[in-house]
């Protein structure tokens, strides 16, 4: 309201914009943009960034869209003068009569928030009669008819629903009325007919259904009408404007309208805001007549498709938004004919078939603003096109992030490394029985592929270094990035579900330890395959139809399922759903349930007992078993919220994303070969067992040597054989023949 009340200070930014728009830029290529009266260069991403990179900053300069209604606004103030009426009245009281609880400032009576349920009685010379924030209900006929002298009355946070036909009869002088945030349904004809020198009307927060014929009947002088946020459906079939012939600015926002008929907006409109209403349809010719129409904001509507020729009769216009509509696509001419756009706003638009070819008639055109910035790569013409990132890359990277960039390769190394050590430290130091052997070995490779994928986007964020919004599109697009999206997809769910196996079946064991039937290597081979094979489906399964499920790993620039859209096919979503939401959740809370019961069943077997070492094993398992649970719960749960956020339409800052891809996902992968290997007691003791015989063995192969030399000293040195030592031990539960299920 304040921007209605002030006079905007918008001339001298709006000419020294549409001056720089007409420099000559043919000295620089395209994409590239001059810096001031430099002879210097820049590529588009680095003009309007927040840096200055111009020696004269002349690449941050001129960045603000004012274009639209601020200029417009700008004009019609600057036309018909500048003074506020408000202003006008201040100063002291020149009012014969005030009603009480009021007060008076010139010929102006203030009666704001004070419990009124009727209108006032005050002195007839008062131009301004501020009511608002009160109770009054209804306003009778010629309820303002002594107040002929008056300019501007405020009636608005009433609980106004009723206004009699003749309510404003007598105010021939009135210039602004104000009746927003009441509960008014409807506007009898004749209701403004003595108002011809109104100029504006605020209607906006009512209840208002339908506009009818001769509603507006002798606002022969508004310009501005402000009806945001009522209910309306449905237009006059005859035009607006053969009521208001000098209307320049129509609001419309929030309303429930569903389609724009032939011939209901006229020559007289410069600003129409459709913005927020359930637009499906607008009819062709619908807008022809606009000629003179500066602004058009149709955004936020259920608008599907847009006739080629919509906008064709449009000339004049400067700033079009069209965002957040779900549009199928958009006519690669479906733009020539705006050759004066200043502002084109295209937010929440998926545009499959983009295009040069669709912008390049924009010569004028300073300002755009897409879904994603990897469709500025399409426009480089364009001074100032925004998004500049997405949270997750930027014009420049595939990782938007120096941090990121440099963590994903850490957790690329320490992830493929750390799981490659583990099944090489296996293979040689047999610690346990061969089946649990077995299944931390395919563990371990599963998480290796998780490494694998990030070494894939650590290479591919080097590749496209300092110019990645030129590939953006087609990477996202390729084949590598599904494959890659894939591979990060079966190492997860072929994670997850061995570790709710070897959960399980730990469970089992300690649990219902008589009961437990032992698993066999051939079961365990049959296990792992089934579980690799459901994996594998998983992650291909997107690949079968691309009708249903869209690009499914393309979505950003990690080709990774994560974030769910608007736009994302309904299939895509519920199998996504299906995999964090269903899958994966239920896997949680049976390893958190199983844990917790293993950890009791342990508890009380061990009460039984009087050794005096139970309190510190029962302090030990309960540590281990802790630290399972939390890197679990740390890696998944912020998997669960992101995804449950994302499927309610919540918008998920790209940074998260990628820091939830980069870091959060991979953190079961590095850390399982520590709480599965390194950190088990039986494989620290078996380890320390084989290194003590090496050492063993090495202490008897320096004394033989030493023993050689002394008895022969003229001999030269020969290379020992190999000595065969017994083991100090025959074979345990440990062996590698062994397949009992192991110990905690």
């Amino acid at each position: 309201m304040l921007l209605l009340l002030c006079l905007p200070l918008f001339s001298t930014l709006t000419e020294t914009l549409m001056i720089s728009s007409s420099l000559d830029s043919e000295s620089c290529p395209v994409g590239h943009f001059p810096c001031g009266n430099l002879s210097v260069c820049l590529p588009q991403l680095l003009h309007c960034n927040g840096i200055q990179d111009c020696t004269n900053g002349a690449d941050e300069e001129n960045c603000v869209d004012i274009y639209g209604w601020p200029k417009e606004m700008d004009d019609i103030l600057s036309s018909r003068g500048s003074g506020s009426t408000l202003e006008e009245e201040a100063g002291d009281c020149m009012l014969d009569i005030i009603p009480e609880k009021c007060q008076c400032s010139g010929k102006m009576t203030n009666c704001s928030f004070r419990n009124l349920h009727m209108v006032p009685s005050a002195s007839s010379n008062v131009t301004i009669l501020n009511l608002q924030n009160n109770k009054i209900k209804l306003l009778s006929d010629h309820q303002f008819i002594r107040y002929q002298g008056l300019k501007a009355l405020l009636l608005q946070r009433n609980r106004i629903h009723a206004i009699s036909s003749r309510a404003f009869s007598g105010l021939f002088k009135l210039r602004k009325l104000f009746l927003s945030h009441n509960r008014i349904t409807a506007l009898k004809p004749g209701v403004f007919k003595d108002l011809h020198e109104l100029e504006w009307l605020i209607l906006d927060n009512n209840k208002i259904t339908k506009i009818t014929a001769g509603s507006f009947t002798g606002l022969q002088s508004l310009y501005f009408l402000y009806m945001l946020n009522n209910s309306i459906s449905e237009l006059p079939k005859s035009s607006i404007c053969a009521e208001m012939p000098q209307l320049n600015w129509l609001d419309l926002e929030g309303n429930r309208m569903k389609t724009i008929r032939r011939s209901v907006f006229q020559q007289c409109i410069t600003v129409l805001i459709l913005h927020g209403n359930r637009i499906r349809k607008i009819q062709q010719g619908a807008l022809s007549m606009l000629t003179k129409l500066v602004e058009l904001d149709v955004s936020a509507n259920q608008l599907e498709r847009l006739h080629p020729l919509l906008f064709s009769q449009l000339q004049d216009l400067q700033l079009l938004n069209i965002s957040f509509n779900p549009l199928k696509q958009i006519h690669e001419d479906q733009f020539d004919s705006l050759t004066h756009l200043q502002s084109l706003s295209l937010e929440g638009v998926e545009i499959p078939n983009i295009q040069n070819r669709m912008f390049a008639r924009l010569v004028n055109l300073s300002h755009i603003y897409f879904k994603r910035f990897q469709y500025c790569s399409h426009a480089p013409h364009i001074r100032s096109c925004k998004p500049n990132t997405d949270g997750i890359s930027s014009f420049e990277n595939l990782l938007a992030n120096i941090v990121l960039r440099v963590f994903v390769w850490v957790m690329a190394c320490v992830t493929c490394f750390g799981n490659l050590f583990v099944i090489c430290m296996r293979s040689f130091v047999v610690t346990e029985n061969c089946c649990h052997t077995l299944s931390i070995k395919s563990l371990c490779c599963a998480d290796c592929l998780m490494g694998l994928y990030l070494f894939f986007i650590g290479a591919y964020d080097r590749k496209y270094h300092g110019e990645y919004n030129k590939y953006a599109h087609a990477w996202m697009e390729s084949n590598q990035c599904k494959m890659i999206g894939s591979l990060a997809m079966l190492s997860s769910e072929v994670s997850v579900m061995l570790l709710t196996y070897m959960t399980l079946e730990k469970f089992f064991c300690i649990v219902f330890p008589f009961n437990h039937h032992r698993v066999g290597k051939k079961q365990m081979l049959s296990t792992h395959t089934a579980i690799w094979t459901l994996g594998f489906l998983i992650s291909i399964i997107p690949f079968f139809s691309q009708e249903s499920f869209g690009n499914f790993y393309g979505r950003n620039g990690v080709c990774f399922p994560l974030h769910s859209e608007v736009t994302e096919k309904q299939a895509a979503r519920e199998y996504a759903a299906s995999i964090f939401l269903g899958l994966n959740l239920l896997a949680f809370i049976i390893v958190v349930v199983s844990y917790t019961s293993m950890f009791y069943s342990i508890h009380q077997t061990r009460a039984k007992t009087v050794e005096r070492s139970v309190l510190s094993r029962e302090v030990a398992i309960a540590k281990r078993f802790f630290f399972i649970v939390f890197t679990d719960a740390l890696c998944w749960i912020p998997i669960f919220l992101l995804k449950t956020i994302s499927l309610m339409q919540v918008e998920v800052p790209g940074i998260v994303t990628s820091w939830v891809v980069i870091f959060i996902l991979p953190i079961n992968s590095a850390l399982n070969p520590i709480l599965y290997t390194l950190t088990t007691p039986s494989f620290q003791e078996r380890l320390k067992q084989c290194l003590q015989k090496k050492k063993r063995q090495l202490e008897i192969k320096m004394s033989f040597t030493l023993v050689s030399m002394h008895t022969n000293p003229t001999e030269e040195w020969q290379p020992m054989k190999a000595i065969h030592l017994p083991h100090e031990a025959g074979p345990g539960p440990d062996s590698a023949d062994s397949c009992t299920v192991p110990s905690v």
